[in-house]
């Protein structure tokens, strides 16, 4: 797992900017890690992990696959050579409870995690990289911060 830092505010009003930021992050995902995406509808968070699994793929020799919002299907998994990606989207969810009922964060330390609205899990690992992205100056901008990996090796 990586260190716990926190880093500071990226930029990513374009477009460009997400697919870097999210490529270069990517390099640094290994199994076992658990990453929490937070922030408003549309302000980045499956983008980001559209770009982010595209370049797992990308880097392994796979055929990119499209990589759609599980809002509806809850969670949607990619196999990439010998990882495996889980990608939940718990904004339907509409209690904690029902987070248990979904196979969210079991055998977690053998997949990569990837979990948009985190808000909903009662309890949450101890280790988790977070992804808080957030509309600035009246909706205009987009930012990002991590905590609990350092940005300053992605940027």
């Amino acid at each position: 797992m990586h260190t716990a830092t926190k880093s500071s505010k990226l930029d990513i009003s374009a477009e460009d900017d997400v697919a870097k930021i999210a490529k270069n992050f990517s390099n640094f995902l290994k199994k076992g890690d658990i990453v929490f995406f937070y922030g408003e509808t549309g302000v980045g968070k499956t983008t980001f992990i559209r770009y982010l699994i595209n370049n797992l793929q990308k880097k392994n020799n796979v055929e990119l696959t499209e990589v759609p919002s599980p809002t509806f299907n809850i969670v949607n998994e990619f196999q990439i050579k010998n990882l495996i990606i889980q990608h939940f989207d718990l904004f339907r969810l509409k209690n904690q409870s029902e987070t248990t009922n979904i196979g969210l964060l079991e055998d977690s330390e053998k997949i990569l995690t990837l979990v948009e609205w985190p808000e909903k899990i009662k309890k949450k690992p101890k280790k988790v990289i977070s992804l808080h992205f957030e509309y600035i100056e009246n909706y205009e901008k987009r930012s990002l911060i991590i905590d609990g990996f350092d940005a300053k090796k992605i940027k």
